[in-house]
């Protein structure tokens, strides 16, 4: 599903030209991160409220060219491709441009996160798991075979975190014996970051600490 449905104009795009007063005034009636601007009917960048409150107000956006960032999405982007760039810029409003760099509207970070919201990850009832591995050693296709070897289906999976070469994946599968999914995801050598019922080996793993603390404490 690309963002061509999701296309908004409801805020005008500013004019280069336009008053640092003037431009503080909208934002003020706003919720915007930011506002697009344009230079002789083209795109240029987005002015943030943070940087449009710092400077003063007797001058125009052409004063502060430099501050403008130029982030956009096409059109035709798959809606994903927004989150990535919503978080990249520290935005909640997405230009978007057509091949032809002609500005149509924006997208709003609400809107795209209500997408993400219908997706079968979030929607449909399910179990999350949250393994690690080497970032080196580990692959989708794997952990797909793994699952559904034990006959469960993967609804969602996504690298949640690398860190010191270490990649954090965090899957949503189809309501199953999860007992045996942890199981398998230890023979491949995924250490199992998230805490589940089912998982007799971490609880046996507890009983055997709190003894052995027992024990030492005599």
């Amino acid at each position: 599903m690309n963002m061509e449905a999701y296309i908004l104009n409801d805020v005008k795009i500013l004019d280069i030209s336009e008053n640092i007063r003037e431009v503080q005034q909208i934002f003020n009636q706003l919720t915007y991160t930011h506002l697009p601007v344009q230079s002789e009917g083209v795109y240029v960048g987005c002015i943030s409220e943070n940087d449009a409150r710092c400077f003063d107000i007797d001058k125009s956006l052409d004063d502060y060219r430099y501050a403008l960032e130029e982030f956009f999405v096409r059109e035709n982007n798959y809606w994903l491709d927004s989150l990535e760039a919503f978080a990249q810029n520290n935005s909640n409003i997405l230009p978007v441009l057509d091949n032809e760099n002609n500005y149509l509207g924006y997208v709003e970070l609400n809107e795209m996160i209500s997408l993400f919201k219908e997706t079968p990850f979030l929607h449909e009832p399910g179990n999350i798991l949250v393994v690690e591995k080497a970032f080196k050693d580990f692959t989708f296709s794997e952990v797909t075979q793994i699952i559904e070897s034990n006959n469960a289906h993967v609804l969602g999976a996504f690298v949640s975190k690398i860190e010191n070469e270490m990649a954090e994946i965090t899957i949503k599968i189809s309501p199953s014996g999860m007992m045996h999914i942890i199981q398998a995801f230890r023979r491949y050598g995924y250490i199992i970051i998230s805490e589940h019922q089912e998982d007799t080996f971490s609880k046996n793993l507890k009983d055997r600490s709190k003894y052995l603390d027992k024990y030492l404490n005599i």
